[in-house]
């Protein structure tokens, strides 16, 4: 199965159709969103609106997108429904294959600016819903938790020392 058909939501666009450039104003249905919300773990997704364009370049294709969201996500202390608002922005640049890099890279140290390769097209199609849905991902908040909201750990029960166990015994052995 191709990572396109495990997508929540779909809009493939052929590489080959975009010419000089196109812009895609996307929404998915409420089916798309309850699959969205679902594959994301968010206890509701009841907006989602994008725009994509991609544009030509020299080695490949650039997608700009713009979405924003009305999410709901489940605050981890209370456990109650943590409604937030997302806008995000994202760049990605991708091509049909990926070029090698010289041997000689393979010596250089990787750190948080190194190079990040592009994304490589399958099947010569991009799509441009599971590029949304994967930057909504990564704008959600991994620990939601409600102002206010505190984790309070459940008391410690204190286990009895054998020894205290024993003195027992022998209190109770004493008395007549």
């Amino acid at each position: 199965m191709s990572p396109r058909e495990q997508a929540p939501w779909s809009v493939p666009v052929r590489l080959d159709q975009i010419g000089r450039g196109l812009t895609r104003k996307l929404s998915p249905t409420e089916q798309e969103r309850t699959h969205i919300a679902a594959q994301l773990d968010l206890a509701s997704l009841d907006r989602l609106d994008a725009e994509v364009e991609v544009t030509p370049t020299t080695l490949g294709w650039r997608l700009r997108g713009s979405f924003s969201a009305h999410v709901v996500q489940t605050c981890g202390v209370t456990l109650e429904p943590l409604p937030s608002d997302i806008d995000g922005r994202f760049t990605v640049e991708v091509v049909e294959t990926l070029q090698e890099e010289p041997e000689s890279s393979a010596d250089h140290e990787l750190g948080l600016d190194s190079y990040d390769p592009p994304d490589v097209a399958e099947e010569g199609v991009v799509d441009l819903g599971a590029y949304v849905v994967e930057h909504l991902a990564l704008e959600l908040d991994p620990f939601p938790r409600k102002p206010g909201a505190a984790f309070e750990p459940p008391a410690a029960e204190v286990e009895p020392s054998p020894f205290a166990a024993l003195a027992k015994l022998r209190r109770d052995k004493d008395e007549p």
